[in-house]
């Protein structure tokens, strides 16, 4: 195979990559609104909420429990080394370093699924199932975003989509800003555009399914099928897509 015909094979990839991290996109918006509405309030993908949620406890303002966030944040930087460790070794043995990312996160969702098999979700004052419930989303989105920017997709960072928002409205007609993409073409205002809508989905259906009732075991459940449909997916059609 000539060089020319593997660009356009690695060409035809990026959409289905798109693809798959757009429905991990989702998930985090599902886990973050099960984590925020029943397990906290806490985050388990944004951190950057949990070191706020610190701070207003630090100031005494606002009566938020600092605890979930302070375990939300250990675990998640636990999970970021985990992730990084394993995805690496995983490199240097030849395996497709992002199976081994989505492997551990598939475990760990169903793990908690497994776990908050009957919890009853709480919003103010978690208990220690709770608490045990975003540790394990809190290490599996650690090991997501290690994934996530190791595959570095632009538009699609799938746990947050700030970047994402950024981005689409600088390269738009009104930010005119050729840096984010501006006049070279629709694929990258779309991927950012498809992110925001992604995690908004994830999030209406995580909270849709909390307004009905349904236990954090329940709640979790749909997250860790599309991990796992996710991975099944990749080992299935990208064989050679991290070829960089």
């Amino acid at each position: 195979m000539d060089v020319n015909t593997r660009r356009r094979g690695a060409g035809a990839l990026r959409p289905t990559l798109a693809g798959l991290l757009l429905a991990l996109t989702a998930v985090t918006g599902l886990i973050e609104a099960v984590s925020l509405l029943a397990l906290g309030p806490v985050f388990t993908a944004m951190q950057t909420g949990n070191v706020l949620f610190l701070a207003f406890g630090a100031a005494h303002e606002g009566g938020l429990p600092t605890l979930p966030a302070a375990v939300s944040l250990a675990a998640f930087v636990l999970g970021a080394v985990c992730g990084a460790r394993l995805e690496a070794a995983a490199e240097l043995r030849g395996w497709r370093w992002m199976c081994v990312g989505l492997y551990a996160e598939t475990a760990l969702i169903v793990a908690a699924a497994v776990s908050g098999w009957g919890v009853a979700p709480r919003f103010g004052g978690p208990g220690a199932p709770h608490l045990l419930e975003a540790a394990l989303l809190s290490v599996a989105m650690g090991i997501r975003n290690v994934t996530s920017m190791r595959v570095d997709l632009p538009g699609v960072p799938t746990t947050l989509v700030t970047r994402s928002m950024t981005g689409l409205v600088a390269g738009s007609v009104l930010g005119r800003d050729s840096a984010f993409g501006y006049g070279s073409g629709a694929a990258g205002w779309a991927r950012r555009a498809l992110a925001v809508l992604a995690m908004f989905t994830g999030g209406l259906a995580g909270a849709l399914l909390v307004r009905a009732g349904w236990t954090v075991g329940e709640l979790l459940l749909p997250a860790a099928v599309v991990v796992a449909a996710v991975t099944v997916v990749h080992r299935a059609l990208l064989p050679r897509l991290h070829s960089r």
